[in-house]
């Protein structure tokens, strides 16, 4: 049974379950998002079905909150090898998705202004709101590219400690690169499945490791002291 005292399966589980959640959330998010199969135009798409707006909203601000708890944890990996490249990554990774998240708020915005005013008017008020500077620099600049920069260069740092496959910072590398190229719409199934491989491939890592194979990367222990996996055989 799974413990909140048992600090190596705690963290070993958060980690692997969390970033699991958060690629099935994100796909999710993007298969139910109105503006993937409808008008591009959120006020539009996200007016005609607010519930459906809400839902991806909701979906994608937990993937966003739940990925940048899994990527400190995924630091554990990195204790030895490629450590100040982690520590940026890592990061990056938290304070750019965490920015990202905030602006989901913006969604329900965007459908109630497309629910009471034509379009192109829609669209301007949104603006007006997001193009405020308090908006434009605590939520958006430099922020919105510090997450998927940051979450390919832990992929890096992952397969340069040789705990991820070559493939995967090539992959995140390509999901996210394709965000800035791809248009709204179907095409976001890409970045969104591609995010779901990388993530589920890490999270299905990380848990079938099993406590004794994350507790040896704590870094060798002086004789004498106490490690992480003389720690684990004693608590209950």
């Amino acid at each position: 049974m799974l413990r909140p005292s048992r600090s190596i399966a705690f963290r070993r589980y958060a980690t692997g379950a969390g970033l699991i959640l958060s690629g099935v959330f994100q796909l999710t998010a993007t298969l139910a998002d109105p503006g993937t199969w409808g008008d591009e135009r959120e006020v539009v798409s996200f007016g005609d079905n607010p519930a459906m707006a809400q839902l991806q909203s909701a979906l994608y601000h937990w993937s966003w909150v739940l990925l940048p708890l899994a990527a400190i944890g995924l630091l554990h990996f990195l204790r030895t090898r490629a450590v100040v490249l982690g520590h940026i990554a890592g990061t990056m990774t938290a304070l750019g998705f965490v920015s990202l998240s905030a602006l989901l708020l913006g969604d329900p915005v965007q459908w109630y202004f497309g629910q009471r005013y034509p379009p192109d008017q829609a669209e301007k008020m949104f603006d007006a709101v997001y193009d405020l500077p308090g908006v434009v620099f605590s939520f958006q600049l430099p922020w919105v590219f510090l997450g998927p920069l940051g979450l390919v260069l832990l992929l890096v740092a992952l397969w340069r400690a040789g705990f991820a496959h070559w493939w995967a910072p090539v992959a995140g590398l390509i999901t996210w690169g394709s965000t800035y190229v791809t248009e709204y719409g179907p095409s976001s199934l890409v970045w969104s499945g591609g995010n779901l491989l990388v993530l589920g491939y890490l999270g299905v890592k990380v848990l079938r490791l099993g406590d004794e194979g994350w507790a040896s990367y704590y870094p060798a222990a002086a004789p004498g002291r106490t490690t992480p996996d003389s720690y684990a055989n004693t608590t209950a």
